[in-house]
């Protein structure tokens, strides 16, 4: 398996790349009054941007769009047999040429069904229910067409076969990781369990597939433990979108268990990419991981020590500590976030001051941002507040981990739990903040809030 050095990534922003994307898209779109009504009520009911939602673009006929593709740094590629341009140094859509004899352009949503029934089109959906890429055709015009697509772990641009065998295998899959057992004695048996049931998914359907539904099954877990998440979930579903727009998964690790985490998200097909540290008085590091078959990213939080951080942290393994960080005093208090307590937070793409604002107006409030430059802006919600566990609360005193006065206030009020994240992205950058971060981090330790 790849493992990632500090020095591999360097993520730049690409605005001549982004510049050409944001022109193709209004080529394509502007001229369908159907686009141009769904773009201004993504803005207005979602807090989200047409663009961010654009997973293909396909131009008919255009003889000198290679050679511009070429400049922006985009690079040919054979993607389910077809070629296409993509840009591996930033978040953009594919671009197709000349794969039809009109100008196309395809939206991501989680469900293509969802999405007519929310739009009440009646247009045929090629793709078999359940089969790993499923297109619909939902406007049209002399000029170009829009398409939605939906995709499980294949990034082809057509609905590929699906038996009966697959279907079932599917739906036996989708409800095992729903049901998966979350709470152990023994942390190493949680995730024991867990890679049992993905080797029988993998055997079944592919690593990929495999990699979808169990982060379905994830995101359903962390929004049934947050009002954010509902709520916001709530109003992607009304357009029909669903968690199309998810930017990363973020997981907390105790420091004892996190190998255990890289070891089975690699199992899923993550490559490691970048790797964090907050420095020593922010007391966190965190690897990144990558997907590319599903869109998949994985923050994964791990208290750190300077000395730590030159090694691979991933893959060598980390000792326990009595003296715990932000990262390791959540998980005493809440469990592992691969387990019990689910996910710290996902963080979506959105329009960052329209998705506040909007918000706000449901009784959500914001954090103040940890990130506000020019090409990536961040937030999270105000965080959910859990109720404590009293045993974990006697445990964290006995180990000498919190006083006893911010026990009691822990038994009376709960810790906080997750959050939503709110983040903008512009120019293509594909990176995260290495600074700002570590400020939200210590903004989130559970003694911070207890005091």
């Amino acid at each position: 398996m790849k493992r990632s050095d500090i020095s591999d990534f360097h993520w730049q922003t690409e605005a001549t790349a982004a510049q050409l994307v944001a022109e193709l898209v209004d080529r394509v779109s502007s001229n369908m009054p159907f686009a141009t009504e769904l773009a201004a009520r993504m803005l207005a009911e979602t807090g989200t941007r047409f663009l961010d939602w654009v997973d293909n673009i396909g131009i008919a006929d255009d003889t000198q769009l290679v050679q511009r593709l070429v400049d922006a740094g985009f690079t040919s590629e054979t993607i389910g047999g077809e070629s296409c341009w993509q840009h591996t140094g930033g978040l953009f859509p594919a671009i197709r040429l000349g794969t039809k004899t009109i100008n196309h352009l395809a939206i991501k949503v989680e469900s293509v069904c969802d999405f007519l029934i929310a739009h009440q089109i009646n247009s045929m959906i090629e793709g078999d229910p359940l089969a790993a890429v499923r297109l619909a055709k939902v406007a049209s015009h002399p000029l170009s067409e829009l398409w939605v697509i939906e995709r499980h772990g294949n990034q082809g641009f057509e609905a590929p076969a699906v038996s009966a065998n697959e279907v079932l295998s599917v739906l036996k899959h989708q409800e095992a990781f729903g049901r998966r057992r979350r709470c152990f004695d023994d942390a190493l048996e949680g995730f024991e369990h867990a890679g049992r049931l993905v080797a029988e998914s993998i055997e079944a359907l592919g690593v990929d597939r495999t990699c979808d539904l169990f982060f379905a099954a994830e995101r359903r877990y962390w929004q049934s433990r947050n009002r954010a998440a509902r709520v916001q979930k709530q109003r992607q579903d009304r357009l029909g979108l669903g968690w199309a727009n998810h930017d990363h998964h973020t997981y907390r690790s105790s420091r004892e268990y996190f190998v255990s985490l890289i070891r089975f998200l690699e199992s899923l097909g993550f490559v490691c990419r970048e790797r964090f540290y907050g420095g020593a008085e922010a007391g966190w590091g965190a690897q990144v991981l990558e997907q590319s078959a599903t869109g998949v990213i994985i923050f994964a939080d791990v208290d750190l020590t300077p000395e730590e951080v030159t090694g691979d942290f991933a893959h060598d393994g980390l000792s326990p500590q009595q003296q715990l960080g932000t990262v390791g005093l959540w998980c005493k208090l809440h469990g592992e976030a691969f387990l019990q307590a689910g996910m710290h937070h996902l963080e979506c793409q959105f329009d960052f001051d329209a998705a506040r604002e909007q918000l706000a107006g449901e009784g959500i409030e914001t954090m103040t941002p940890f990130t506000d430059f020019e090409y990536l802006k961040q937030a999270f919600t105000e965080g959910e507040r859990w109720t404590v566990d009293s045993t974990r609360i006697e445990r964290a005193v006995a180990d000498g981990n919190i006083t006893v006065s911010q026990a009691d206030k822990f038994r009376s009020n709960g810790s906080i739990g997750s959050h939503l994240e709110i983040l903008e992205r512009n120019q293509g950058y594909k990176g995260f903040n290495q600074t700002g971060i570590s400020e939200i981090i210590r903004q989130t330790d559970p003694r911070a809030a207890s005091t």
